[in-house]
């Protein structure tokens, strides 16, 4: 199992695992895992790490058909801007690669803001550590498990 999952069952928080295959062609990791698992993208939310500067690291959580408001999200961190972190930089902080990010089980904890549109379902889908696993759980837990927190985060069209 993943560190992902070992979070979730240490603990002891409502989850369920979702494994599909990978096309390692996919354009997109999130919209991938929505269509094999057969759930509404607004359901699936992937992991961003961000960094606000001065060395600091964040993570936004947001739908995976959406786009990060970086403004919005240095906002909900406290920060003054916040831009994309380096993929060197988020794979090291995280223990994780590309595409397989999870908000669960990462070396370094980081703060955490979850897209309060999260709030709207029973439960929400994530990474569970590596490509091809999703973890199904309830908003309200992951931000209790990250000692995170709700905002607003996607950019408006």
């Amino acid at each position: 199992m993943t560190p992902a999952v070992n979070a979730a069952k240490k603990a002891r928080i409502a989850h369920r695992l979702h494994e599909y295959l990978h096309d390692p062609a996919a354009a997109s990791y999130g919209a991938e895992a929505a269509e094999k698992l057969g759930v509404p993208e607004d359901r699936v939310f992937k992991t961003l790490v961000v960094d606000l500067g001065n060395k600091e690291l964040a993570v936004g959580v947001i739908p995976v058909a959406h786009k990060l408001s970086m403004k919005q999200m240095a906002k909900a961190a406290g920060a003054k801007k916040a831009a994309m972190a380096a993929v060197a930089d988020v794979e090291r902080s995280t223990g994780y690669v590309m595409g397989g990010v999870s908000p669960l089980g990462q070396k370094k904890r980081l703060r955490t803001v979850v897209d309060a549109s999260a709030r709207t379902f029973d439960t929400i889908y994530v990474s569970a550590g590596r490509r091809g696993l999703e973890i199904e759980l309830a908003a309200e837990d992951l931000v209790h498990l990250l000692g995170g927190q709700f905002a607003e985060l996607c950019q408006q069209d």
